[in-house]
């Protein structure tokens, strides 16, 4: 296997053993996003200068026995919403054209404190605020299994820098499903981490109290490997010796389980048929509050995003894709007091939650109900855009209004995945469960 298709652990353990030169192996990530003939529709920009530096630093540090972690030497990428001292940063959007801030964000720093390598910045849904993936304004990334289908968003680059071997691994966002949607339409793994977790400063906002950063990966282990990078942290969750033997899961059965399209149902099931015969309990599992968790999203997410956004959108809203415009301004649409009753309405359906799913080790629903649509028709037909973003991103958004950690596996079936929903903070637990469950689907 040549190192562009091997995992950023199995790169790493390479580093280690003496067998890759991370300059070696940067140069060969710098070629393919010179060569490939859809880089520019993924990353917005190769740190060719960054990446060469890092990289001949972490081949000293190798030499030397100096190496700061696993994943000291290895190339990665950075949605276009993490700030890099020198580099734009536009967040997918006119409206932050010419955007170079000074200092890197506090993620892609402690991720430079590890050894990491910056490749460059990923292509985005306009400031984050679809699932899509679809950018008129700057570029609409391709989906691995479908050149003619969105790919996913909003990381929407971050997850084809992946599948299409033009990074070891991505850092997204996720506020809705940004990085479990694009991870499962492009056959990944992606993790959503508790909001509050890893930290947003030096991050373009969204919705401050949703907004979370994950990582999009090849494997699990990579998944736990970046989040421990993210973080500053030179040591990653222990996943030996995990097992589904006596494992409990639920299967939601309220609205994920709803308009599933035929390969996504397939999936579905045939994934659960593994995990039971691989040891694991599964229980259907039905929470009527989440309907009314659902209910609130809009008021919710529209409210802060507009919030955050009006009087920079509102000086230039032609510069904007009008679907983005559109779900923007429907944040004027609240009030304040809509506001604060919507927070305190989803605070009692998280107590209800947090009830229904004690005792289980993770709750499973298919991570998208849809395969993804095609641009074109995203590009030019409203009704289609609106309804096709609203199913992306139903059964993710779940984990986002609950305030849980969420993961992403392939299932086998293409741009199909199994989401699995945690605890708050339980990462490492999920995680474990995760890879256990990714051995099974295998």
């Amino acid at each position: 296997m040549g190192p562009l298709k091997q995992s950023a652990a199995e790169l790493g353990r390479g580093i280690a053993a003496g067998e890759i030169d991370p300059v070696d192996l940067t140069e060969a990530y710098l070629n393919r996003c010179a060569d490939h003939p859809d880089a520019d529709r993924i990353y917005s920009a190769v740190t060719v200068k960054r990446a060469r530096a890092e990289a001949l630093a972490a081949r000293e540090r190798a030499v030397a026995g100096l190496r700061l972690s696993l994943l000291d030497g290895v190339p990665i990428s950075w949605k276009d919403l993490f700030d890099s001292a020198g580099t734009a940063t536009e967040a997918g959007s006119a409206l932050c054209e010419g955007r170079v801030p000074d200092r890197d964000a506090q993620v892609l720093s402690n991720a430079t404190a590890l050894g990491s390598v910056c490749l460059g910045k990923t292509h985005m849904s306009e400031l984050a605020f679809s699932g899509l993936g679809v950018n008129p304004s700057t570029a609409t990334p391709p989906c691995v299994n479908d050149s003619l289908a969105a790919p996913g968003g909003s990381s929407s680059g971050a997850a084809a820098s992946v599948a299409f071997g033009l990074a070891a691994a991505a850092v997204g966002s996720d506020t809705g499903g940004s990085v479990r949607i694009p991870a499962a339409w492009n056959d990944l793994v992606g993790l959503k981490t508790t909001s509050g977790r890893v930290s947003l400063a030096g991050t373009v906002p969204l919705c401050l109290k949703f907004d979370t950063v994950g990582p999009i990966t090849r494997t699990v282990e990579d998944a736990a490997l970046m989040l421990a990078l993210i973080e500053g942290q030179a040591k990653a969750a222990d996943l030996r010796g995990a097992s589904l033997v006596n494992a409990r899961f639920a299967n939601l059965v309220t609205l994920a389980q709803d308009d599933l399209a035929p390969e996504v149902a397939g999936a579905h099931a045939a994934a659960l048929d593994k995990l039971r015969a691989a040891g694991a309990t599964i229980v259907d599992l039905e929470v009527p509050e989440l309907a009314d968790a659902m209910a609130l999203s809009g008021i919710l997410y529209t409210t802060e995003a507009y919030g955050l956004w009006k009087s920079v959108i509102e000086a230039a809203p032609e510069k904007m894709f009008p679907e983005i415009l559109q779900r923007f301004r429907a944040g004027a649409d609240h009030n304040g007091a809509d506001y604060v009753a919507a927070w305190a309405k989803l605070e009692l359906c998280r107590q209800a939650w947090n009830a229904a799913v004690a005792g289980f080790d993770a709750v499973l629903t298919p991570t998208a109900p849809i395969l993804p649509p095609n641009i074109a028709r995203l590009e030019t037909d409203h009704e289609y855009y609106v309804q096709s973003n609203l199913l992306a991103l139903r059964n993710t958004r779940i984990g986002n209004l609950v305030g849980v950690s969420g993961l992403s596996l392939p299932t086998g079936v293409p741009s199909c995945g199994l989401q699995l929903l945690g605890l708050p903070n339980r990462e490492e637990a999920l995680l474990r469960i995760g890879a256990a469950t990714e051995a099974a689907l295998a």
